[in-house]
């Protein structure tokens, strides 16, 4: 019998348990590691089960299987570009239009529809949108092409304002999307196969030290810049990020064991689970606000900090999330293992927590002071 290389399937990105609703595709086995998948309707898990091709899908998946048994008798390449060439023009019969002069932008706004994703990822996704549509050279799926995607990482250059990071984000996301498309045979070609861009490296950031904090918890500040030291403390003793400690429950996520009180939560930007104590410091500024901290914008909460950074004389950038990165350094350099410093963050790789494993002068100088009492 010969063998079967096309297939209905449901569901494949596991869009159901978020949306309630999932693709069905044809499937095209192509090769061992290439397959082609064509969107051909969309349903419930319910409608799945009942679910009939229509005619013209029988059709379709009847012609595609023809043509692969043709390759295969033939002893042509299996690759996704002859099977294109040869099925040119029966995606579009499906679809009702050519693929390749549809919207881009519509395509990506397609797909966020499924994505299970948290507000500052919307918030970044739609930032690539309104790029795109300002770029205005990328509009449809068949402008996808390398000399648009370097023309846009010239654009995307051209003010001066944006760093090798924040450009490459960019990048990141548009590229997402021409993988998808490549993946399902929409285009042969992904540009960023061929298209490579720096990663760029983030900034350095100097975390406080202890006579620093020290330093900032007795100010005396008005009450507005007062709220938001209290809050960057909280943070620096607990480790928990700007959105972690906006969110943050007392008597939903704590637990107290002998004498100290943790925080067993899950990352409001990632989902990850993290188990951190609250530290005496962190544990006063609960009690000065009656165990609910204040709330705040992410970017009001900087800008105060700003003006602690000059009222305090301190030669750093002040933001929030140097207390993040402070309390992991001051974590690591008291000994505490940096498998235990990724639990308490949040961190599911360890490499994540390494970024902030700088060590501090007067880390090397104790142990070097154990390490001389031990040498003979």
């Amino acid at each position: 019998m010969a063998t079967k290389y096309v297939s209905v399937v449901f569901d494949r990105l596991s869009h159901v348990p978020r949306t309630g609703r999932g693709k069905v595709e044809i499937r095209v086995y192509i090769s061992r590691s290439i397959r082609k998948y064509v969107v051909v309707d969309e349903t419930t898990k319910a409608g799945w089960r009942n679910y009939k091709p229509s005619r013209q899908t029988l059709e379709t998946m009847a012609r595609y299987e023809e043509i692969i048994n043709a390759m295969k008798l033939l002893g042509e390449d299996m690759t996704m570009e002859n099977f294109n060439a040869h099925a040119e023009g029966i995606s579009a019969n499906i679809s009702g239009g050519n693929e390749l002069k549809k919207s881009f932008i519509d395509f990506i706004k397609n797909e966020l529809q499924y994505e299970n994703l948290r507000e500052g990822t919307i918030r970044h996704k739609n930032c690539v949108i309104t790029a795109l549509e300002c770029f205005g050279k990328i509009k449809t799926i068949g402008d996808l092409t390398v000399p648009n995607i370097r023309s846009f990482d010239r654009w995307l250059r051209s003010t001066g304002e944006r760093t090798d990071v924040t450009i490459w984000g960019y990048h990141k996301r548009v590229k997402k999307y021409t993988r998808i498309l490549k993946q399902n045979g929409t285009i042969d070609i992904d540009p960023y196969q061929v298209c490579k861009f720096s990663h760029g490296q983030c900034k350095e950031r100097t975390p406080l030290t202890e006579n620093e904090l020290l330093k900032m918890r007795k100010m005396r500040l008005e009450k507005k810049l007062e709220r938001v030291r209290d809050l960057f403390i909280f943070s620096a003793y607990t480790g928990l990020a700007f959105s972690d400690v906006q969110s943050f429950d007392f008597d939903n996520m704590t637990q107290k064991i002998d004498n100290m009180y943790y925080i067993d939560g899950s990352r409001t930007k990632t989902g990850v689970k993290f188990y951190t104590p609250i530290l005496k410091p962190a544990m006063d500024v609960l009690k000065k606000y009656n165990f609910i901290l204040p709330s705040i914008s992410n970017q009001k909460a900087n800008d105060f900090l700003h003006v602690i950074e000059a009222q305090m004389g301190l030669k750093k950038n002040l933001t929030f999330h140097l207390a993040r990165h402070t309390f992991a350094t001051l974590a690591l350099a008291n000994d505490v293992p940096i498998e235990n410093v990724a639990r308490m963050l949040g961190h599911t790789d360890i490499k994540t927590t390494q970024i902030y494993a700088k060590i501090l002068n007067t880390t090397i100088e104790r142990h070097s002071c154990n390490l001389q009492r031990r040498i003979k």
